[in-house]
């Protein structure tokens, strides 16, 4: 195999990253890590109950082991391991299906279900410590968050960037974990980039699709790792070459976004941790909604309008809502839906929730509209105006510009830790999720054994 001399983006990134894993991660990354982490489980473990995760589940059931079988990756809902590649897939698919995981904002992308995903499955695969699995989610974390920013906001117009970007981002932290040197982790990356896929059409009506580029991304970048540490090459200046990535799936892509101020400022400390169980593209229309609601008399309500930009409405301005999909891709029913009972979380899509006559009859007042002012902000801004026309013609007006959980407004540790609570406690127990919780906090002193057994409780006979 030729060495990687850093030149092509690849091999800049590869090399950076490569370097990465063999020293202390900052205090503050450190920190970061183990919050990207405590939210991954906590929208991975209701996830693990529901489909697609559970028709996924058995589907490739003859690829499972026992509690100690042939597989040493847990696939989380089922109490049993699998290989690497399959407890990626299903786990990352799991984690993206209640639409309560973490985001990247600049780069339009939800770094943690592919990322952590591949990354726990690998670690738990390789017997490595808590210490290596938390520096292989910074590295992918970096490497993916990176090439997310080089190709918006065009990429999103029709690829799901949780798919496509997500995929760098399981190859790095695998070839992380897996110990690649430099050369083969930069061919593990260009790999991956030819086998990067997701639709925006996905999710543009109720399918399943859309958490399954997640574990797709998952799969596929483990795969890339996992060749590139046997010899498999690929197309080093497959990002900026001319029948590349950019090339391809962006207009104008500036890869010097992906490699300026490598080592010195790390994407993972600036995530947005969701605070509302739906699309985030919905979230400042329904944090303007909340600041409103204290008021206003719902029965003097005659009109809403959403002012926020394109993104939103191609995405979430949906009209009829039945399905919990339907539900939390749009944003008239999540407005309605937190000015009627206060807030939306998992309940928010229940079967009563849904069918909720006061929640309908508010949706079909909302209307949504372009505002310039969102419109020029956005991907760097998420921001919407929300007025609230009543029958008396006053009108209400809150302007939000950001979104709380993003990272001008972040969640506490307290609130992060709320949240973990109030998600994996039903699908787990309350002692199960707080000992889990613990465990995460202390990760970076963990020892392989906690590692492979993280969020399994005591030890099952096999």
């Amino acid at each position: 195999m030729t060495a990687a001399h850093p030149g092509t983006v690849i091999e800049t990134l590869a090399d950076h990253a490569a370097s990465e894993c063999e020293r202390s991660l900052p205090e503050d990354v450190l920190h970061h890590a183990k919050r990207a982490l405590i939210d991954w489980f906590a929208a991975l473990l209701p996830g693990a109950g529901l489909p697609p995760a559970t028709l996924l589940a058995a589907a490739l059931a003859d690829e499972f082991g026992g509690a100690a079988g042939s597989g040493r990756a847990v696939v989380y809902g089922t109490g049993r391991r699998a290989p690497l590649r399959t407890a990626a897939l299903i786990n990352a698919t799991a984690s993206h299906i209640i639409e309560f995981d973490d985001i990247f904002r600049d780069a339009i992308y939800h770094p943690g279900c592919p990322v952590i995903g591949a990354a726990l499955a690998a670690a738990q695969t390789v017997g490595a410590d808590g210490a290596a699995l938390l520096r292989a989610i910074v590295v992918g974390y970096e490497v993916s968050t990176r090439i997310g920013v080089a190709v918006q906001p065009s990429h999103y117009r029709y690829w799901h960037t949780t798919g496509t970007i997500g995929t760098f981002g399981a190859a790095a932290a695998t070839a992380a974990l897996l110990g690649l040197d430099a050369t083969r982790f930069a061919h593990a990356l260009a790999t991956a980039a030819t086998m990067a896929a997701g639709l925006q059409q996905a999710f543009r009506s109720d399918a399943m699709s859309k958490p399954l580029h997640a574990g797709h991304a998952a799969e596929a970048g483990a795969l890339a790792a996992l060749a590139a540490g046997r010899g498999v090459t690929g197309a080093l200046d497959v990002l900026e070459g001319e029948a590349g990535f950019g090339a391809a799936m962006s207009r104008g892509a500036e890869w010097g976004h992906a490699v300026d101020d490598l080592g010195r400022r790390y994407n993972i400390c600036a995530m947005t941790f969701k605070n509302h169980g739906c699309c985030g593209h919905a979230f400042a229309a329904i944090d303007a909604a909340l600041a409103l609601r204290s008021d206003l008399d719902l029965d003097a309500v005659e009109a809403i309008t959403v002012g926020t930009y394109r993104t939103a409405l191609d995405v979430t301005d949906r009209r009829a809502v039945t399905t919990p999909f339907e539900g939390r891709f749009s944003t008239p029913f999540t407005v309605a839906s937190a000015l009627v009972h206060g807030s939306v979380r998992l309940d928010a899509v229940s079967p009563e929730r849904l069918a909720d006559p006061q929640v309908q009859a508010l949706m079909r007042r909302v209307a949504m509209v372009v505002d310039p002012e969102c419109d020029a902000a956005f991907p760097g801004r998420r921001s919407a105006v929300v007025t609230i026309t009543l029958t008396d013609g006053r009108r209400l007006t809150q302007r939000q510009p950001t979104r709380k959980g993003d990272p001008d407004a972040p969640l506490t540790d307290d609130e992060l830790a709320d949240k973990f609570r109030e998600l994996a406690a039903p699908a787990v127990g309350d002692a199960a999720a707080a000992d889990l919780l613990a465990a995460l906090r202390t990760l970076d002193m963990a020892p392989a054994g906690a590692v492979a057994r993280l969020g399994l409780g005591p030890p099952m006979p096999d």
